[in-house]
């Protein structure tokens, strides 16, 4: 996109996202994003003034780092107003500030101006009609790719149980590995077994909760490896449920 003068000196946000660690090595990494839009934001005069990042997927709304920008913006007025600061958001591409509807009316709804860098877009309040409609197509589109995907990873994990292979990564208590066969199976993990039976027998006598199970199980040693729970409000009480269940 070329310098445009008229943007010389206005205030922005930047964000940025990758919804999982396999996209880090894929090439969509949150550097690669960020030098993109720092970039920008210097051949036209742009100042940023906070930064956002989210790692995560976006087919759900309510992400922590989006949360936290839109937040931020709906304080600081809206564009036109006498006084308003920071009304410009910068990201890299559709698809990285949202694949879901709900969070497209919120940016919406806040009347922003956002800078689709890689697209060569920008979009306002003021925006012709034609450029919207086009917009909400490629939300649209960005909404039916992530569908798309989690179907077919649904189908792809009912064809290997069909053919007896594990579909997915091994429960708490057990580890993937190799069949006989060549086919991946899970075992017993020594490491954590005697933990987890333990949880099991004490959840059963009815005297604990599941969050002072897990908070049990946390004392004799057990690591938490769900990469959600780690983010979570209580998750040891999570990480009980997720066994247990």
């Amino acid at each position: 996109m070329p310098r445009d003068n008229n943007y010389q000196g206005i205030e922005a946000v930047r964000y940025a996202r990758v919804s999982s660690d396999e996209q880090e090595k894929e090439g969509f990494s949150i550097p690669a994003q960020q030098k993109l839009l720092r970039g920008y934001a210097a051949e036209n005069g742009i100042r940023v003034v906070k930064e956002f990042i989210d790692v995560e997927t976006a087919k759900k709304p309510g992400r922590p780092g989006f949360d936290e920008m839109v937040k931020f913006l709906g304080q600081q007025g809206r564009v036109g107003d006498r006084g308003n600061r920071c009304r410009t958001v910068l990201v890299e591409k559709t698809d990285r500030l949202y694949r879901n509807l709900r969070d497209y009316v919120t940016i919406d709804e806040l009347d922003v101006n956002v800078h689709f860098v890689k697209e060569g877009v920008v979009l306002s309040p003021d925006s012709h009609s034609s450029e919207k409609f086009m917009h909400g197509i490629k939300v649209l589109m960005a909404k039916q790719y992530v569908e798309n995907l989690s179907e077919e990873v649904k189908e792809g994990m009912r064809e290997k149980a069909e053919q007896g292979i594990w579909p997915s990564k091994a429960p708490l208590g057990y580890v993937n590995a190799p069949g006989p066969d060549g086919k991946k199976i899970i075992v017993v993990d020594a490491a954590t077994a005697e933990i987890v039976k333990r949880m099991f027998e004490g959840y059963a006598t009815g005297n604990y909760s599941l969050e002072e199970i897990g908070r049990l199980a946390i004392q004799e040693g057990l690591v938490l490896k769900r990469e959600g729970n780690l983010r979570s409000v209580n998750p040891v009480h999570l990480e009980a449920a997720a066994v247990l269940r």
